[in-house]
């Protein structure tokens, strides 16, 4: 008999189910191969989890219809994780195991994989000794299960330390897994990694073809590859003997993943260290609220530098208020929203041949503008999205596109509109006029520069396309700083504060002559945090904020989206565990996309639902009892299924925006 998975996508679903095996079929089902059922009359992919020598189900058992291959995929490890990140957040099984082994491809799977020759040798921990308790992590990795939040120094050179953690792992005889945000991250620790690991590594990234990728995972579950690289699926990868896990970046927007159940790798990492007995490592320039919160329940240690060594190579950072005076001192610093000292230290490094990084909040021309006389923002009046301006003076909207000849504001009836933010594009115009004969380059959007030449020139980048210049840039000047502060969000700070210590680590140590010169409010906490280079201390406060507020990490909370009436209903028939606090509804939070596309709102007839009036019900529960609130979320959802009830609802666990 087999214990199957069946994939059904349904919650009240979510469970094994066990069949008979046919003599043909007994050598090829094993535990972990794909499978093909029937269920409910009709056939469907699964996966056999166990073999058994007899079933408590009282009736009538099927057969298993065919073993689709016997490449055992879903191993023991990777089922018992994907199980406790289906509990996590209140998702099933099926859609974990979607997100953790990629599609099949049967040709690849026919194909021997290639035993690795390469040797890996401990490297020289030289580069660690600046932080303390290093050596001591170092050590634990050959056969303990150390776990550390590591705040790298700016300018550090985090790749190589990350490759020098993934060779000291792998020189033990242990595997490891380095899940970064996004493919220039991956590119960047691949080339770091491949002089101490050869051909013991792989790359998994979603940009990957289905053969290759699928061939990457399979010489990983066959145990030619030790070493896994990758975004954010990359931690499901089954690792053998897995020592160590590294998440870079844990903020970055790109982890949140946008497919159901929404886990995040941060945390299906903090699942597989505990499972597995493995290590875990959270590296950043910056600290998220929840890396602190590990940190300081004293599961996760400290891995930062001293403060001495923290200034050494630290730039000189300084802040200016986006009204001060030396603003109205200089014409050019007029038209381009800098204050004078910002220029200074521009003309500066483009003196002493370096180049010079601007970050702008926002790519295009004036990607948003407000009436002059009402400062209401201009709203596209096809889809009430905002109305850009671009270089050749046309007026159309950033969401649909719908160009816009006649603006009128709808509040004051007033014809003429300001800029609210200045795009990239602008701002590089301005600067070229500001900086005659120096050059200009963009990277942001659809053109992202990986790595710029040596010498003077000027950089206009988006936040987060900043990109590397050789020895460092010699300053970095961050306007706008309103845009990212002033979003309705509950990681506003935290992101801004990710962003520029980002940027900051790539300018030159002051005693170089770098500087970061940042448009802003030197007294507010973000910008102190910059100022003194104090991601863990900004981390506390922003931890201890969400404690006093009642928000994530201090506590579980989840998400339910959708139309008023249908999520309305499906709060109040949860069983909710005694002290759960319910929020709402509310309008959905500006930038998160109502649960259209899923098989419910297919189903939905037309006049069932209002597609354009979508709302958002928050419930929160102690952190404590977050696994009883994930069980009541799953019981509604299954009671849901089997009352047949339609209209698209969406779900979320700890949602990374909560408006």
């Amino acid at each position: 008999m087999a214990r199957v998975l069946p994939i059904l996508g349904l919650t009240h679903l979510d469970r094994p189910f066990d069949y008979l095996i046919d003599v043909d079929q007994d050598a090829a089902a094993i535990p972990g191969v794909r499978v093909r059922v029937r269920f409910a009359g009709r056939l469907v992919d699964g996966y056999l989890l166990e073999r058994i020598e007899k079933s408590d189900h009282p009736g009538k058992l099927g057969w298993l219809e065919r073993v689709v291959s016997a490449e055992p995929v879903l191993t023991p490890e990777l089922a018992a994780l994907c199980r406790a990140v289906a509990d996590r957040y209140a998702g099933t099984m099926g859609d974990v195991v979607r997100l953790a082994i990629p599609p099949r491809h049967a040709r690849t799977e026919k194909e021997t994989t290639p035993e690795p020759t390469a040797v890996v040798e401990r490297p020289d921990p030289a580069g660690w000794q600046r932080y303390p308790l290093a050596a001591a992590f170092l050590e634990s990795l050959t056969d303990g299960h150390p776990r550390a939040a590591w705040q790298a120094l700016p300018g550090e050179d985090w790749p190589h330390r990350l490759a020098e953690l993934a060779a000291t792992t792998l020189a033990a005889g242990r595997g490891c897994i380095i899940v970064v945000p996004d493919q220039r991250d991956l590119d960047r620790v691949q080339a770091a990694c491949e002089p101490l690991i050869g051909d013991r590594g792989v790359a998994l990234s979603a940009g990957l073809g289905p053969t290759a990728r699928y061939r990457r995972w399979l010489a990983v579950r066959r145990g030619a590859a030790q070493l896994v690289i990758g975004t954010r699926s990359a931690v499901f990868a089954p690792v053998a003997d897995l020592g160590l896990v590294v998440v870079w970046d844990d903020g970055d927007d790109s982890m949140s993943d946008p497919r159901a159940p929404y886990p995040h790798p941060r945390e299906v990492a903090v699942l597989r260290s505990h499972q597995e007995r493995c290590g875990l490592i959270l590296g950043g320039f910056a600290r998220t609220a929840e890396a602190q919160a590990l940190v300081a329940s004293g599961w996760a240690h400290d891995l930062v530098a001293d403060r001495t060594t923290v200034r050494q190579h630290s730039p000189r950072v300084q802040a200016i208020s986006d009204d001060d005076r030396q603003i109205s001192r200089d014409p050019m610093a007029r038209s381009a929203r800098i204050p004078e000292v910002a220029f200074d230290a521009a003309r500066t490094a483009l003196k002493a041949d370096r180049p010079v990084v601007f970050s702008v909040p926002r790519r295009g021309y004036v990607p948003s503008m407000a009436c002059t006389r009402c400062r209401e923002h201009a709203r596209c009046r096809a889809c009430h999205g905002p109305l850009q301006l671009d270089g050749d003076g046309r007026i159309s909207c950033r969401w649909c596109g719908r160009a816009e000849r006649s603006f009128r504001c709808p509040e004051c009836g007033n014809t003429s509109f300001r800029a609210t933010v200045t795009g990239a594009r602008r701002t590089a115009e301005e600067l070229g006029r500001a900086f005659a004969g120096v050059p200009v380059v963009t990277s942001g959007g659809d053109t992202v520069l990986d790595e710029i030449e040596p010498g003077a020139r000027l950089v206009v980048s988006t936040p987060g396309a900043e990109p590397l210049a050789p020895g460092g840039y010699g300053a970095a000047i961050v306007v706008d700083t309103w845009a990212q502060l002033d979003r309705a969000d509950l990681r506003a700070e935290e992101h801004a504060v990710r962003r520029w210590m980002a940027l900051a680590g790539m300018v030159a140590p002051h005693g170089d002559g770098g500087r970061v010169v940042i448009v802003a409010d030197s007294s507010l906490a973000p910008v102190q945090a910059l100022i003194r280079w104090d991601p863990v201390g900004f981390a506390s406060l922003q931890l201890a904020q969400r404690v006093e507020l009642g928000f994530p990490p201090a506590v579980t909370m989840a998400s339910v989206d959708g139309p008023t009436r249908v999520i309305t209903e499906f709060v109040e028939n949860l069983e909710l565990p005694e002290g759960t606090d319910v929020l709402g509804p509310v309008p959905l939070p500006q930038g998160v996309r109502p649960p259209a596309g899923s098989a419910e709102w297919e189903a939905a007839a037309p006049d069932e639902v209002d597609r354009d009036e979508m709302d958002r019900i928050l419930v929160r529960l102690p952190r404590k009892h977050g696994r009883l609130l994930a069980r009541a979320l799953v019981a509604g959802q299954a009671r849901r299924n089997t009352h047949r009830e339609t209209g698209p609802i969406r779900v979320q666990i700890d949602p990374p925006t909560i408006g």
